[in-house]
């Protein structure tokens, strides 16, 4: 299993993933997830990975062989983020047609998830999600986040703390406390977690680091997030507690006097 990110705001963009791959408890290992393209002043194209690690290694693989041979249609000669999400899709199916028939036989799970952020010259920046079947969707104003791999325990902080007009520092810090949730509650979630901050327009990228294990910024994340988690739960204000019984609950049975016939309960 694996978590990754992606946000977009007014200002940009943010994709982050962890690379930590099991096929066990026993079977663990690091592989990359994030990878970038970038032609400066051109585009940049950022891909983040979950699912079948041969699959996705497959169609990156495909991917990087076409822009080699500068094939008619690769990430760089593409003309919108729309149509690089419409390519990695057909490269999904195509590696699917290739290998379902001998996967399927042995009852091996051949599917996969991408998530597809950047800008190319011309256009403003999207974020897409890519499905197994090859076919996406797209971030929004309204949903301004996409996430693949383990989601549900990192989500919770994002619907809180993201809207479209969170500045990019603050939305790259929500995406690590997204990401640190998620290795708190999984231990197939884990470092080293990449991520990268893409300001619009610069068609060119900046900024990005990778965190490793033991990591210093990690560490002071994960004890600061702790206590004012705490802190904040603390500063709630006291529950209202009732003291007397609420008819809707009902009130306390023996599970004797109720199956006695009217009338008969004070024979008891």
């Amino acid at each position: 299993m694996t978590y990754c990110l992606g946000i977009i705001t007014q200002t940009g963009l943010v994709m982050a993933a962890d690379s930590r791959t099991h096929a066990g408890v026993d079977n663990i290992s690091t592989y990359r997830k994030l990878f970038s393209f970038a032609v400066p002043g051109d585009r940049v194209i950022i891909l983040c990975t979950s699912g079948s690690l041969s699959l996705t290694q497959a169609v990156l693989t495909c991917v990087e062989k076409d822009i080699e041979k500068q094939a008619a249609t690769n990430l760089y000669s593409c003309k919108s983020l729309y149509d690089v999400a419409g390519y990695i899709g057909g490269k999904i199916r195509e590696l699917h047609d290739q290998h379902r028939a001998w996967l399927k036989k042995d009852g091996i799970d051949f599917s996969c998830r991408f998530l597809l952020g950047g800008q190319i010259q011309g256009d403003a920046p999207k974020l897409y999600l890519i499905y197994n079947q090859g076919n996406f969707i797209q971030a929004t104003p309204e949903t301004p986040f996409l996430q693949i791999g383990e989601i549900k325990y990192g989500k919770p902080i994002l619907d809180y703390g993201l809207t479209y007009s969170t500045s990019l520092d603050m939305a790259a810090r929500l995406a690590l406390i997204s990401i640190d949730s998620t290795m708190r509650s999984n231990l197939s979630v884990g470092p080293p977690i990449n991520l990268v901050l893409y300001e619009s327009d610069r068609l060119i990228i900046n900024h990005q680091i990778q965190l490793d294990q033991g990591s210093p910024y990690l560490l002071q994340m994960d004890r600061f997030w702790e206590t004012v988690v705490r802190e904040a739960a603390m500063r709630l204000p006291d529950i209202r507690w009732q003291t007397h019984p609420d008819p809707e609950f009902g009130t306390a049975r023996t599970g004797i006097e109720d199956d006695l016939p009217q009338g008969q309960h004070g024979n008891l």
